[in-house]
């Protein structure tokens, strides 16, 4: 099974900074980054993640925002992974970038810049952007609708595409003899001009030493899911129950051939937030530990965002609304909160707490073994082809998964020794996509 350790500052849980062994400014203390980055590498982990908004979330300043983590107060994400690829040498890098609130041309060069920089090494997780307060940066009043986000991103993810492949791979010779530099003959400007997007090119910088860097996707929304199916070579996704999982695994895959695609194309990844401990009892203290650092405030703040709603005036104790309107933001999040509560009859201050600590995603509390259990159940059962570790705090959480979880996944098999390639598409079992001469000789090889 595949592993990549998603790297939130000082860990996924809302009251991560505030526990004893935290690092309160991990955020922009790179020291803190490379400890973990190596640490994860140390374990053969495929890649480290990094999250992103392009903007600050909440409208009052003055209140609820002062106990705020998310997002606020962390470095750019493209630019600490070009930093992490100078102290590590095999674990995957892998960045989110919104393509509402960028332009292909710019992101294409930065994920190029990233993989040559890393050896081969960088993938783009391509986002529409959740955080509706995003348009306030970007010169807008208001976030685009859903369909129109995930249309621009279609189009968005098919002009990087054919930017990194401006050039065939042996298009630059620097020959010193000769003089020649590069091959015009080589060059493939996109030209494209299509409904939102006109970029002639060609990217100046070579073609990267993947082809294309790993295309990641998160979305799991109906349109999420369509785009994923066209374009993602990794996808990150959130489900609570064995049955969700494996619906959304099975469904996403049928998907594929429609576009021309094979099941193992496309790696899925479900979140996994694992708090770990030698007994069942030290691994549920730990967990009480966090959720009673969680401020009054936060979980309820986190839930309304979540949801899209209000929540303030009703009784903490009471039921969710009976009718919960549809958002323009993460739509499929949105829908599994809601599943959560109805299913378990959980009340807001319930739910509220629940979100708090894996945010929606799959919390399993126990022993090593317990949650190799899980994971191995999922992996085999056709629900996950790998998992994407949300580590409760950081670098404890990822200490403790990667000191007594992973020696667990080895001794079964399912995890690997060591790394046998030098690429994130080697560590994936992900192909290479081949320059544009090599599809005109080889159609077949077009991914």
């Amino acid at each position: 099974m595949a592993l990549g350790a998603f790297l939130y500052p000082t860990g996924h849980h809302a009251a991560a900074w505030r526990h004893p062994s935290a690092q309160a400014d991990a955020g922009i203390n790179f020291a803190h980054y490379a400890a973990v980055a190596k640490l994860a590498e140390e374990a053969k982990f495929d890649l480290l993640f990094l999250a992103d908004s392009a903007g600050a979330r909440g409208h009052d300043w003055n209140s609820l925002s002062r106990f705020a983590t998310h997002y606020v107060a962390q470095f750019e994400p493209l630019t600490l992974l070009a930093a992490l690829a100078t102290v590590t040498s095999r674990i995957g890098l892998v960045a989110t970038a919104s393509t509402t609130y960028n332009e292909p041309y710019t992101l294409a060069r930065k994920f190029a810049s990233i993989d040559h920089i890393s050896g081969g090494r960088a993938g783009w997780n391509l986002v529409t952007s959740g955080n509706e307060e995003e348009a306030y940066n970007f010169g807008l009043d208001a976030h685009p609708p859903h369909a129109e986000r995930y249309a621009r991103a279609t189009e968005f993810a098919a002009v990087v595409r054919a930017l990194w492949d401006s050039w065939e791979d042996d298009a630059f010779p620097r020959d010193k003899a000769s003089g020649i530099f590069l091959d015009p003959a080589k060059m493939h400007p996109p030209n494209h001009a299509g409904e939102r997007f006109k970029v002639r090119g060609p990217l100046n910088i070579p073609r990267p030493p993947q082809g294309w860097p790993v295309l990641v996707q998160a979305g799991s929304s109906e349109a999420g899911q369509e785009l994923a199916a066209a374009t993602a070579e990794v996808v990150f996704t959130a489900q609570q129950t064995l049955a969700e999982a494996q619906a959304f695994y099975r469904g996403l895959k049928e998907r594929l051939p429609r576009y021309g695609r094979h099941a193992d194309e496309v790696k899925i990844l479900p979140g996994i937030f694992p708090v770990v401990g030698a007994t069942e009892a030290e691994a549920q203290a730990k967990f009480d530990e966090l959720q009673e650092l969680i401020h009054p405030s936060v979980g309820l703040t986190i839930l309304e965002h979540r949801l899209g709603v209000s929540l303030s005036h009703l009784p903490i104790d009471g039921p969710l609304p009976e009718a919960v309107d549809e958002i323009n933001a993460s739509k499929s999040r949105q829908t599994l909160m809601l599943d959560l509560a109805r299913r378990e009859g959980l009340s807001i201050r319930q739910l509220a707490l629940r979100v708090a600590g894996a945010r929606g995603h799959w919390q399993v509390v126990g022993t090593p073994e317990q949650i190799a259990d899980a994971m191995e159940e999922r992996f085999r059962e056709g629900a996950a082809d790998g998992f994407n570790v949300m580590p409760p705090t950081l670098p404890g959480g990822l200490e403790d998964f990667a000191r007594m979880v992973v020696p667990e996944l080895r001794a079964r098999g399912l995890v690997r020794a060591d790394y046998e390639g030098a690429t994130l598409r080697d560590h994936l079992g992900l192909a290479r996509p081949a320059d544009r001469a090599g599809r005109a000789q080889h159609p077949s090889a077009a991914v």
